[in-house]
């Protein structure tokens, strides 16, 4: 009660010494915000952390501060935990994924589904569209102040075993995948043995061949040099993507000024642009200079024809039927049509 009563002293004071409520809130800044991230500088993620911190700095003239926690360093490396510890207040700000928040956010397991979105325009199609308001919405409901979009790209097979262009080769290939339930549903029905882990446990095991391959963007290929943990083989089949989300946990944004909560969100869309050309950078361009650079570390890449694609799409389809109902029949109706009409 007493607590109460010297706030209450504290804010009369404040309005009868002519400070606005602006003012007061600026008060309550802290000095420095936590922003969560699982990949640091300098690949396409940690950037999208950066470019939001310095954008931010830049543009509220230092009144918020943000330091970035790559490896989810906030919740020891646990990055199935990040979006609980957000809503909590462990983590203020964080640039997530949408696989790794998928357990909390059900709607997120869509980016998940097997081969729906066939090419970037699709990826387009569903974030800047109607379905990207849906899911929003849904994440604000959830806890959190959703800004803007990025993207941590199409996630391509790589192994140490051989070249995979059918399901056949995947039987009984031992593969680490992601802590999603939809990852071994998929890749249990293609054949192989999908093995869950966080990245910090997949890399030694890797190299060990105590799992054969994994999944996830080509940048990571390069940048982790991951031809030297035994993966000689990629196959690029673009069987799902992971968005990326710039978000803020609720109770510090409510004690931004609207100003400042609106130049928050324009850099984080501004961030969210500049880094999906990263991600997207030797990918796009028609002779996929990345392609060309991970065959000259000696690594053998497939690039799947229509017709090989399509075998892969169809041993899943199962797997899109079941997970359709989880994720919501018309979020996801209205994603296929959303796709289906995308501009090439």
């Amino acid at each position: 009660m007493k607590f109460r009563r010297t706030l209450l002293g504290l804010a009369l004071a404040a309005t009868a010494l002519g400070f606005t409520t602006g003012a007061m809130a600026q008060a309550a800044y802290k000095s420095e915000y936590k922003m969560s991230l699982v990949l640091g500088p300098p690949t396409p993620w940690g950037m999208a952390g950066k470019i939001w911190a310095d954008l931010v700095k830049e543009r509220t003239q230092g009144r918020i501060n943000i330091k970035l926690y790559p490896g989810v360093s906030l919740i020891q490396g646990d990055q199935t935990r990040e979006f609980s510890a957000l809503r909590q207040g462990v983590i203020d700000m964080a640039v997530g994924s949408t696989i790794n928040w998928s357990p909390q956010v059900k709607e997120l397991n869509l980016f998940s589904m097997p081969f729906l979105m066939p090419d970037y325009a699709a990826i387009d199609a569903l974030t800047q569209g109607e379905v990207g308001k849906d899911i929003f919405a849904r994440l604000d409901k959830a806890g959190v102040v959703p800004l803007a979009w990025g993207e941590n790209g199409y996630r391509e097979v790589t192994n140490s075993k051989r070249p995979i262009k059918s399901p056949e080769d995947l039987k009984g290939m031992k593969l680490r995948v992601v802590g999603s339930p939809i990852f071994s549903d998929m890749f249990s029905a293609m054949g192989a043995n999908p093995t869950q882990m966080s990245w910090a446990d997949a890399q030694p095991a890797l190299a060990s061949g105590a799992v054969d391959g994994q999944e996830n963007p080509l940048f990571l290929f390069t940048v982790l040099k991951m031809h030297t943990v035994g993966q000689k083989f990629v196959t690029t089949w673009g069987y799902v993507a992971d968005p990326l989300i710039f978000v803020v946990n609720k109770e510090i944004w409510a004690s931004w000024t609207p100003a400042d909560q609106a130049i928050v969100r324009q850099a984080a869309i501004d961030a969210g642009k500049q880094e999906i050309a990263l991600a997207r950078k030797g990918l796009t361009e028609a002779d996929k200079p990345l392609l060309k650079e991970i065959a000259g570390m000696g690594v053998t890449v497939t690039q799947l024809t229509p017709a090989e694609r399509e075998a892969f799409v169809k041993v899943t389809r199962p797997v899109y039927a079941k997970w359709k109902g989880t994720v919501g029949n018309d979020l996801v109706t209205k994603a296929e049509k959303a796709i289906a009409g995308r501009k090439q």
